[in-house]
């Protein structure tokens, strides 16, 4: 019967809209850095913090207030008390260990076994009750006594809370967390160097009638102070063994001392980049429209000073050196792989939202493929742009799931950051260069054989082919002339870019290279 209304309950708050929705409510709130009213809260329990500090502080030689003693003593706690089993709470799904135990067990035609679920409940609780984090928060929450001057001391285990909610303690955490190992060799270690010199000091010192080393505990006192490198002088040997064992200390100290600083030095260097990382992303979480430019290459980069001048930019890229190279021009960019999925979880942006257009701008047309891929893996309709390199790969990027796709073309790429986030447009442009009437563009060198026929743009005869021409770029003085004049004077090494049909462009290429002026 018991069994049977534990299970009945389980799958009730399981199902339960309610139950469910509080508690992802109360996760986002302690758990999810992302979540919007998460700052909110931190920067409370920080205040909480801050003051239960400021008044045990304030104790100590003033008379407090009896609402003030009872505040600190008792409304705090009962606060970070509720927040204890809150998280206790969310460490684990109940119901989900009793559903899954439940259907194993009916699965194989056996009884459910209670016993067994409650186990397990009862070992994913004391994972989180025995962590780190768990066992400071109890100790914060410990009712204390005016009376018991040890007891308010663990007031100060409130300070250790400052963890969970400040960032930038976070980072540091993590940062140090990363060399655990080589930290852990050094506190061992320096823990040998401490007890083996406390143990011969306090033999060589604790018999001399003149010395001050007595007890063990003024020897291991002395050891951690000369270790230190503090030297209160207080305390110090007077044999001569002694302040061998003393200079022997007093160099170990030294060496310990400073490959801490250089092992800490090295894991904030080595974390530079990711703590740049994370300012760019809590930046980029504030700007609500920008465009996400994938690689960062020749192409690429015109395209950001283009679209810079009126727009926020954000670049993904994985080489380093091109990453240092768009710093030094003065874009948001950050060091991650574009077509890792994981990159973009990193982002922690809304894509529909915030995001304008994504362009896969890399110099290979297998990395925009992959990087297209991975973005409609978890978007489907957010406008993804892609430059081309080789005309045998368009489908790919097609079926890839990219919108409009460029040739790797100087005029192409102009036109791409003129039209980018104007959608009439990129359907126009689409639809002449994709439809079923095989619009494309092309370029023409213009030759001796071509300049002996054609002088100027107004006797190409474009018109006759029923062939676009959208500009000359001039060679010799590097320039693009879109829609030139007719008068527009041709010259060997010119390039005329023109646009119609396939068909019509052979057609008119072979006019070009076979009529002879008369």
């Amino acid at each position: 019967m018991m069994k049977s209304l534990i299970i009945n309950f389980a799958y009730y708050l399981d199902t339960s809209k309610s139950y469910q929705k509080t508690k992802i409510f109360f996760y986002n709130l302690l758990e999810n850095s992302d979540y919007k009213y998460k700052k909110y809260f931190d920067i409370f329990m920080i205040i909480l913090i801050l003051s239960s500090v400021v008044i045990l502080i304030r104790e100590v030689k003033s008379h407090v207030n009896d609402s003030l003693f009872f505040f600190n003593n008792y409304v705090i706690s009962f606060i970070f008390l509720i927040e204890y089993i809150l998280r206790l709470w969310i460490s684990s799904s109940v119901t989900k260990v009793i559903i899954e135990q439940n259907e194993h067990d009916v699965m194989l035609g056996n009884k459910f076994r209670l016993l067994k679920a409650l186990k397990e409940v009862s070992l994913h609780k004391l994972k989180y009750i025995f962590s780190i984090k768990a066992i400071i928060d109890l100790l914060a929450i410990l009712p204390f006594f005016h009376q018991l001057r040890l007891l308010r001391i663990f007031i100060l285990f409130r300070l250790f809370k400052l963890f969970r909610y400040a960032k930038s303690i976070q980072t540091f955490t993590s940062i140090i967390t990363a060399k655990k190992f080589e930290f852990l060799t050094l506190l061992i270690f320096t823990s040998i160097i401490i007890f083996m010199s406390s143990v011969i000091i306090y033999i060589m010192e604790a018999n001399n009638p003149n010395a001050s080393i007595k007890t063990l505990f003024e020897a291991v006192y002395w050891s951690v102070v000369t270790m230190s490198t503090v030297g209160y002088g207080d305390i110090a040997p007077v044999t001569p063994e002694g302040r061998v064992v003393a200079m022997f200390v007093i160099v170990s100290g030294i060496g310990v001392f400073s490959f801490t600083t250089s092992l800490v030095v090295t894991s904030f260097a080595e974390k530079l980049d990711e703590i740049k990382n994370l300012k760019v992303i809590d930046d980029i979480a504030k700007i609500k429209n920008f465009y996400l430019v994938c690689g960062y290459e020749k192409v690429a980069k015109e395209v950001v000073h283009k679209l810079s001048k009126k727009h926020k930019v954000i670049i993904l890229e994985e080489n380093i050196q091109k990453v240092e190279a768009a710093k030094k021009e003065g874009f948001s960019v950050l060091n991650y792989d574009p077509g890792s999925i994981h990159s973009y979880k990193k982002l922690g942006i809304d894509i529909n939202v915030q995001v304008k257009a994504i362009l896969c701008l890399s110099h290979s047309d297998v990395e925009n493929v992959y990087t297209a891929l991975t973005i409609r893996s978890f978007n489907k309709d957010i406008f993804i742009l892609s430059i081309l390199k080789n005309k045998a790969n368009r489908n790919k990027l097609h079926f890839a799931g990219v919108n409009e796709i460029f040739y790797e073309k100087e005029l192409v790429g102009i036109i791409a950051k003129e039209y980018v986030g104007q959608a009439v447009a990129f359907e126009a442009i689409h639809a002449l260069r994709l439809s079923s009437t095989h619009i494309d563009i092309e370029e023409i060198i213009v030759n001796d054989r071509i300049l002996q026929s054609f002088s100027n743009v107004g006797s190409l005869e474009n018109i006759k082919y029923r062939i676009v021409l959208l500009g000359v770029y001039e060679s010799a003085k590097k320039r693009f002339l879109f829609n030139p004049i007719d008068s527009t004077l041709l010259a060997t090494g010119d390039y005329l870019v023109v646009m119609g049909n396939t068909k019509f462009l052979k057609e008119f290429n072979t006019h070009l290279h076979t009529k002879v002026s008369k």
